[in-house]
C-alpha cells in the first residue's frame, strides 16, 4: 500500500469531487489560488470499461498534465465509485498512470446512486463487507495509493467503526463530509465536526475534513475545532476558487483568466465552462438587478469569443464600469446593446457585492 507522504501528497487544501465541474481547467485555477492538490469528478467504471468516447475524453482531461511537465495542476486524485471489486479494480488501472491516487465514492447523494446502490447508499452495515472488499482489491492493485471519501453512516456513531475497517484494508487517508446522506437535499443541515475529529482522534492514518467552509476564515476555524490533515472544500470553491489563497477576486478577471486556461487547454465542454463563469459572477454579483439577464445571455453564448466579450463589455457596463478592450471587434458589435445596457443600468452604490 502506498501511502501519500511517500508520494509527497500535500493534503491541507483540496479542491473538492464535482459532477461536470471538475474539469481540468477548473482545477488549475485551484491550484493557482492556494489549493495542494484537486479531485476529478467522479467517474463511472462501467463506462470507463465500455464506451470508448467516454475513456478518451477522461484520459485527455488527465493527459493535459503530462503535456506539461511544470503544469501546478497536480497531484490529482481521480475518483470512481461503484460496487463492483473487479468493475472498479480494471477502470483505475487505465487512470493510475495518469494521476497521483484513486478515491473511492461512497459520499454521492444523487438518485442516480441510489438506484446503481453505490456511493453514500453503501454506507449501511450490511455492505462493510463488501466496502472492505474493495477499498483492499484497489490498495493491493494500483500503484498510487487508495482514499476513500464519505458521509456519515446510520447512526453517527457508526462512521468511526466503519472508518477502521477503511483503514485496515488499505485506505491511505478517509475524507469525512459530516452530513448523513439525503438524495433531495445535498446540504441537509450543517456538517457535524465533531465527528471529523472524533475520526482524527482515533485512526491512524490522515483525516479530511469536508463541510461548513463558506469564507476564508472558516479554514482555520474547522482546522482548529477538527484538528485534521486538510480540508477539502466544494460549493464554496465554486463562486471562489481563490478560497485558500484568502481572496476574493474580481468576478470577471477571474472568468477572463479561466477562459483562458480553456484557450490553452482546449477540451472542455462549452456548458461545463458557461456554469463557471455562472458561479464566478454570481458568487458576488447574484443579487444584482441584471443578474437573470446575465444568466440568460450566457446561456446563449457558444464560442470562448462569445463569452469573454459578453464579460468584458456588456457585463462591466451593467457593473458600471467602462468597458475593456477587445480583440474581436466583430463580436463586440453584435453585442452592443445600448437600449438593454440602459434599462439594466445598475449605480455605483448598487455596486458593493460586485467588487
Amino acid at each position: 500500500m502506498a501511502s501519500p507522504s511517500s508520494l509527497m501528497l500535500d493534503l491541507r487544501y483540496i479542491a473538492a469531487p464535482m459532477i461536470n465541474q471538475s474539469d481540468f481547467p477548473f482545477r488549475l485555477l485551484a491550484r493557482r489560488y492556494g489549493a495542494t492538490m484537486t479531485y476529478t469528478q467522479m467517474y463511472n467504471p462501467h463506462l470507463l470499461l465500455n464506451d470508448q468516447q467516454y475513456l478518451e475524453y477522461h484520459i485527455r482531461d488527465l493527459s493535459a498534465i503530462a503535456a506539461d511537465p511544470g503544469c501546478l495542476e497536480r497531484p490529482v486524485v481521480a475518483q470512481l465509485c461503484g460496487n463492483d471489486p473487479e468493475l472498479i479494480v480494471q477502470a483505475g488501472r487505465k487512470l493510475q498512470t495518469y494521476c497521483d491516487a484513486i478515491d473511492l465514492n461512497l459520499g454521492c447523494p444523487q438518485e442516480a446512486a441510489l438506484d446503481g446502490h453505490y456511493g453514500a447508499y453503501l454506507l449501511g452495515q450490511k455492505d462493510w463487507p463488501l466496502l472492505q472488499d474493495i477499498v483492499s482489491a484497489m490498495s493491493h492493485s494500483f500503484v498510487v495509493p487508495v482514499s476513500a471519501k464519505l458521509r456519515l453512516c446510520h447512526p453517527t456513531q457508526k462512521t468511526l467503526e466503519l472508518t477502521r475497517h477503511l483503514e485496515a484494508s488499505g485506505a491511505s487517508w478517509i475524507t469525512l463530509h459530516a452530513r448523513t446522506v439525503s438524495a433531495r437535499r445535498r446540504r441537509q443541515g450543517a456538517a457535524d465536526l465533531d465527528q471529523v475529529k472524533r475520526l482524527k482522534d482515533n485512526l491512524h492514518i490522515p483525516v479530511i475534513s469536508n463541510g461548513n467552509v463558506r469564507r476564508f476564515s472558516d479554514l482555520q476555524e474547522n482546522l482548529d475545532l477538527t484538528g485534521s490533515d486538510g480540508l477539502m472544500v466544494g460549493e464554496t470553491l465554486l463562486g471562489n476558487p481563490c478560497l485558500f489563497s484568502g481572496t476574493v477576486p474580481d468576478p470577471v478577471d477571474i472568468s477572463l483568466e479561466y477562459l483562458e486556461i480553456c484557450r490553452q487547454y482546449p477540451g472542455t465542454t462549452m456548458s461545463t465552462i458557461q456554469t463557471h463563469i455562472r458561479h464566478f459572477v454570481e458568487f458576488q454579483c447574484g443579487r444584482r438587478p441584471w443578474f437573470p439577464k446575465f444568466r440568460a445571455t450566457l446561456g446563449a453564448t457558444d464560442t470562448l469569443d462569445s463569452i469573454e466579450t459578453f464579460l468584458r463589455l456588456r457585463v462591466e457596463k451593467w457593473r458600471g464600469r467602462p468597458p475593456r478592450h477587445m480583440h474581436h471587434d466583430s463580436v463586440e458589435e453584435s453585442l452592443s446593446d445600448e437600449k438593454d445596457d440602459n434599462e439594466h443600468r445598475v449605480f455605483e452604490s448598487d455596486l458593493d457585492l460586485c467588487f
